[in-house]
């Protein structure tokens, strides 16, 4: 597959869009899991858009060492958010596993594992994930634009 920059940050950015679309309704529909899930995989996405701008994103779940490297070939006044994004996909990212398989060793579905108050703070985190991504996108668009 020929990586398509442009046509990769796009994707990756209504991926982040949609799971933190998802996430929200799961929330409302006080669907605790789905919305942990649903907004780990926002802010993956959110990062691997990021990372979009530089190269072709890895297939992991924890895009942030990768975030971390692209961000040093980032102007400096941009340096400082994108490090933040790769703290909360660091933080979230266990909760791919654990939003599938729950904690096997414990017995515990993944229902079991959430409440509302972690949904929050997992959406929290998403939420801020994606407005961090769109200040780098739209930075980076403006950049783009006046070459």
């Amino acid at each position: 597959m020929k990586f398509n920059p442009s046509r990769e940050i796009e994707y990756r950015i209504e991926l982040a869009r949609s799971f933190l679309q998802d996430a929200e309704e799961r929330l409302r529909l006080s669907d605790f899991k789905g919305c942990v899930q649903y907004s780990q995989l926002s802010a993956e996405n959110a990062a691997k858009a990021v990372i979009a701008t530089r190269r072709t994103p890895s297939w992991g779940h924890d895009p942030s060492a990768e975030l971390l490297e692209v961000t040093k070939e980032l102007s400096a006044e941009h340096r400082e958010s994108p490090a933040r994004l790769a703290a909360i996909c660091s933080q979230l990212a266990p909760e791919h596993a654990r939003t599938t398989y729950g904690e096997p060793e414990r017995f515990l579905t993944p229902w079991a594992l959430y409440d509302l108050e972690a949904a929050q703070r997992s959406i929290t985190l998403a939420r801020e994930a994606v407005a961090i991504m769109n200040e780098i996108i739209a930075s980076s668009s403006e950049r783009s634009a006046a070459l």
